[in-house]
């Protein structure tokens, strides 16, 4: 008997983005070896985009090579296992307004000015984050193959 499909449907997957909270960035080290880091993202039309400083070793990875790869997941047990994972290129932005937005966005989203993700009127945004944005730069996902799984489709057989 053929395995029953557990692929996530691109609906199924755009909920898991938004499902998820932290990004597991694979960018491909100068010495060969994956450099993996844990980052904080936010969805654009469909695509997840994250933000770092710039001499962050991710970024001078994504610099020399524009390859990557990022993971979400979820679940403990393996019938209950999900997934998604994108091979992607990355796009690049050092614009410092689409940088201090995406600080909003990711501020609106997660708690970084403490206890609570708070909306941010402009301001207030430049205040918090301002002197951060021109060292930041945004990476936006472009996939190229998108790899998912949902265990939970299996129904608790294998």
């Amino acid at each position: 008997m053929a395995r029953k499909d557990i692929t996530m449907s691109p609906g199924e997957i755009q909920a898991f983005f938004q499902e998820q909270m932290t990004l597991q960035v694979a960018t491909n080290g100068k010495d060969g070896f994956p450099h993996v880091a844990p980052m904080w993202f936010v969805v654009e039309d469909e695509k997840l985009v994250f933000r770092s400083f710039t001499k962050s070793q991710k970024i001078v990875n994504l610099q020399r090579n524009p390859n990557f790869t990022v993971l979400l997941e979820d679940g403990l047990d393996y019938a209950e296992l999900r997934g998604v994972m994108i091979k992607a290129t990355a796009t690049l932005v050092t614009d410092r307004d689409y940088v201090l937005a995406m600080y909003g966005k990711l501020a609106a989203r997660y708690p970084m000015l403490g206890g609570q993700p708070v909306e941010l009127d402009p301001e207030s945004l430049e205040n918090a984050f301002g002197r951060f944005a021109e060292k930041n730069t945004a990476v936006v996902v472009e996939p190229v193959k998108v790899i998912s799984w949902d265990h939970r489709k299996l129904g608790g057989g294998y």
